[in-house]
């Protein structure tokens, strides 16, 4: 491993202490896990159902059956539609494949969420639960390694025939994810081998070999997990399949168009191949378009792969693809996909507020390719964006309580529009129990679980801090290890104090801390001048180390009016307010009914915003406010009149802002991020 890359720190060696993560990670252990294991088994009342445990098990059943009955003919493949739904809850018959044909997922997401708690909290029940569902997964492979429930219970002869929209290979992707976290967690293999088979018979039928499928996945995300396979495993076949998707990517001919898809109704399929960004190979691709979640996993792939080979293409590619999202793609609040159309990324600065998307998949998705730029190269702008993304979309995808979950994460609702106006019936005006289309509750739970190789990571001499978040953590080196502990002080809300305390570190022993875009200052006591060096975002602090070492830092910020790029439309004459990394909003609970009549004036500047405490929800969180204005428009019998007639007037009010990540956590109201300026 080169100096200049680094991985993820070892989450057996890592302690979260910092009291606001130890609150979301403990939220996702003792409510989240639990709560999303009963939704995976249907048995939350209310809510949309899995099926997924129900799909393994009748799986497990059909091989069984077959296997004692060599004679018996498998199911042939009647196309039964994207999603499969009973005709009601009492007629569910336990043979048959039920949901949506990607639900297997859901259940692999779940593992790997449970891998990440156990490994920061051993609990013997959970670990026992998951290896009985492990093992019921197990049963539902094929013996020939094959692993789809959508399939083995519809008819394996139609199997790979759909690369393009049927999701075996996501389904795969996040099989590998759960299976090697795991393996990491527990030492269990029964998953890992799971997945280490199906990725055999992958690679025994699509390759760029004769005879075989010269295909790709058409939702990415098995590259990056490929590449984890094989940085366990250190098999190389694993590389090799993961190199040869990235590659035959948007090649010609064009895989999707050679397997000829059909609609539903047998209609000819005009979809752009941007959407599944295969219409140039990636070497050549320089702008984020298409399906968000599917883009970012698949760049995410793409900065894997260069990280690992070294190729200079798929590098110059990679960052290319970070400064399209980042400086013409990406909401002030990190979120991606302006668009419900497709779930997708929208031209250039077109970023409207009340009728986008945001998935928060697409947000963690933003922050695994983050993670992974930061793997190929310590620049802290990566970490500026997973940042964002991190404290504020994902944040949001779930309700301080961990029992309710937001797919789509506007910056602008008025209920009212949200409920009459067809535009507008993807957005939710609350959080949901739980999805047909369940991705996103299980993804969050996952990447909480794991914040701290997110927080942090390492090369041979060089711990990195990415993100302040404080933690405890054993940096292992061949001279010795060093014992690492940052504390985080967050009591006054215009500084951050960071104290580290190094513990037995070797010579050479470096300590990394990134300078944040929005700080205004970051000064260190006890370290002297010619000991620190500032490269590309990053503090490396290098000294002669001694027993219990100590340094001290200040990160200092204030409250920020931010405005977009004036080529953003719906943001022109708008401000967004922020502290730190965290976005602010307007709430209806707070402020009143129509927030688009509230405005700052001009010359409204940092030094006008006041803290407030705010109990939201159970949770002490700091809310700002400063002065404001509000329209009082004049009382009118016709819908339009000349300004000069009757003046607009503006009566002065307190606005009151809290952070974006906990609004509608009170009930439904409207909540507005941007604010008009006058």
């Amino acid at each position: 491993m080169s100096s200049f890359e680094n991985k993820p720190v070892d989450l057996k060696n890592i302690r979260i202490t910092d009291p606001f993560w130890k609150t979301e990670s403990e939220l996702v252990r003792t409510e989240v896990i639990p709560y999303q294991w009963e939704a995976l088994n249907d048995r939350v009342p209310g809510a949309a159902k899995s099926f997924a445990m129900h799909n393994f098990k009748a799986a497990g059943r059909l091989n069984r059956y077959l296997a004692e009955h060599p004679d018996a003919k498998a199911p042939v493949f009647e196309d039964p539609g994207f999603e499969v739904l009973p005709e009601d809850d009492d007629h569910i018959d336990p043979d048959h494949f039920y949901g949506f044909l990607f639900q297997d997922s859901d259940f692999y997401k779940w593992v790997e969420a449970v891998a990440y708690s156990l490994t920061q909290h051993p609990d013997a029940e959970l670990e026992a639960v998951a290896d009985e569902a492990i093992h019921t997964i197990a049963l539902a492979q094929t013996p020939d390694g094959y692993l789809d429930t959508y399939y083995i219970l519809n008819g394996r002869d139609a199997s790979f025939s759909n690369l393009r929209d049927n999701h075996e290979l996501y389904c795969f992707g996040h099989l590998t994810e759960a299976a090697v976290a795991y393996f990491e967690a527990t030492g269990k293999d029964e998953l890992l081998n799971v997945a280490r088979r199906f990725a055999e018979y992958i690679a025994a039928h699509i390759g760029k070999e004769e005879g075989k499928k010269h295909g790709y996945p058409g939702h990415e995300i098995a590259e990056m997990a490929l590449v984890r396979l094989y940085e366990t495993t250190k098999d190389p076949q694993y590389l090799a399949l993961s190199e040869y998707f990235i590659n035959e990517r948007g090649q010609d001919p064009k895989y999707f168009h050679l397997e000829g898809h059909r609609l539903r109704n047998g209609q000819t399929q005009k979809d752009s191949d941007e959407y599944y960004q295969a219409h140039l190979p990636v070497r050549s691709q320089d702008e984020a378009v298409g399906h968000a979640v599917r883009a970012v996993y698949l760049y995410s792939g793409i900065a894997d792969i260069a990280r690992i080979t070294g190729d200079e293409e798929l590098k110059a590619a990679a960052r290319k693809l970070f400064r399209s999202i980042s400086r013409e793609k990406m909401y002030i609040t990190g979120g991606i996909g302006a668009t419900h159309i497709g779930e997708a990324f929208s031209f250039p600065f077109d970023l409207p507020n009340d009728t986008n998307y945001a998935e928060s998949c697409a947000s963690i998705g933003l922050i695994f390719f983050m993670r992974r730029m930061l793997q190929m190269e310590p620049v802290a702008c990566y970490a500026d964006v997973m940042e964002r993304a991190l404290y504020n979309t994902v944040l949001s995808g779930m309700a301080l309580d961990g029992k309710s979950f937001f797919y789509v994460n506007p910056l602008e609702v008025f209920p009212e529009a949200d409920i009459r106006d067809e535009r507008k019936r993807h957005i939710k005006t609350v959080r949901q129990k739980w999805f047909g289309c369940a991705c996103c509750p299980p993804n969050i739970a996952r990447l909480l679980s794991s914040i701290g190789t997110y927080a942090y990571t390492e090369n041979e001499d060089t711990l990195f801090q990415h993100l302040y978040i404080g933690a405890d953590y054993e940096k292992k080196m061949k001279e010795g290890n060093a014992n690492v502990s940052v504390v985080t002080d967050l009591s006054d809300p215009f500084c951050l104090k960071l104290n580290y305390r190094i513990d037995h570190a070797p010579a050479g022993f470096r300590l990394a801390v990134r300078r944040p875009e929005w700080c205004d200052d970051m000064c260190f006591d006890g370290v002297k001048d010619e000991e620190v060096t500032f490269r590309d975002g990053y503090f490396y602090i290098s000294k002669d180390w001694k027993p219990e070492d100590e340094i001290k830092a200040a990160v200092t910020m204030h409250a920020k009016l931010m405005r977009a790029d004036v080529r953003v439309r719906d943001d022109i004459g708008r401000a967004a307010l922020v502290l730190g990394p965290t976005v602010y909003c307007l709430e209806e609970h707070d402020n009143g009914k129509e927030l688009m009549r509230l405005a700052v004036a001009h010359d409204t500047g940092s030094s006008a915003v006041e803290t407030e405490e705010r109990d939201i929800g159970g949770r002490k969180v700091v809310g700002l406010k400063l002065p404001g204005l509000r329209l009082n428009g004049p009382s009118q019998d016709v819908l339009y009149t000349e300004i000069s007639e009757d003046p607009e007037t503006f009566e002065e009010v307190t606005l009151h802002f809290i952070p974006y990540y906990c609004w509608c956590n009170r009930g439904e109201n409207e909540m507005s991020v941007f604010i008009r300026k006058l």
